[in-house]
């Protein structure tokens, strides 16, 4: 079974937070794939389905992000999931809005989402980092990760949600570029290489002057006409 893990925090408030994309992009998979209604369990909201031929647990903790490592826990122990299947879709202040990466293992980088499931767990699961940019300064990260998406955000917000969407079978079958190359086909479609050249035109033929008369005589027909 994978297990994928979207994190957050609960309720209304927070729903449309630069710090929820991880829940958004679960409830994405969820809707594009035809998964189970959410319900409650493992102090979170879940759902299942299958990815391509992998059986798929979704997971929404809804401990608040800082304790998300409990939820999670829960979940890993009791199907007794192996880390290398769960993978946790979170926001990414070290990247571009619209940017998404993938990470396998490694440090929780000041995220207290990531850094409670490292308590819990260790650090040998994997990650989808999900950019939503850096305000500029450390002081402003509470704030600015707790505020609702811009409306700037919104297309390349929709466009990376649709590409997830699009592209977790890949994921869920191991297949990171594949994954990732679903998602770029949403938030950088490609060029057409196709351009439109003006139409060669052909030089005009010079066409001979038309005429109404006879065409003039020449000096041997003069001269045999005065012998007529």
């Amino acid at each position: 079974m994978k297990l994928f893990v979207g994190l957050g925090n609960p309720g209304a408030k927070y729903a449309h937070n630069r710090h929820n994309i991880g829940f958004m992009a679960l409830d994405r998979i969820a809707e594009d794939n035809q998964f189970t209604p959410w319900r409650s369990k493992f102090q979170g909201q879940i759902c299942d389905g299958t990815l391509g031929e992998h059986k798929t647990l979704l997971l929404k903790p809804t401990t608040f992000m800082n304790l998300s490592g409990q939820s999670v826990g829960e979940a890993v122990r009791f199907h007794k999931i192996p880390l290398d299947q769960v993978t946790v879709f979170h926001d990414e202040l070290d990247l571009a809005p619209g940017k998404l990466r993938l990470k396998q293992g490694g440090g929780h980088a000041g995220h207290n989402g990531l850094r409670s499931i490292h308590a819990h767990l260790g650090a040998d699961y994997g990650r989808v980092r999900l950019g939503i940019g850096h305000p500029g300064h450390k002081d402003a990260v509470a704030s600015f990760v707790l505020r609702d998406f811009a409306k700037v955000d919104q297309n390349w917000l929709a466009a990376i949600l649709t590409g997830i969407g699009n592209g977790t079978v890949h994921l869920a079958a191991g297949d990171g570029a594949k994954f990732m190359n679903a998602v770029a086909l949403q938030t950088a479609p490609p060029r057409s290489s196709k351009t439109t050249k003006p139409a060669t035109q052909r030089p005009a033929e010079t066409a001979a002057p038309p005429t109404d008369s006879e065409p003039a005589p020449s000096p041997l027909q003069k001269l045999f006409n005065k012998f007529k």
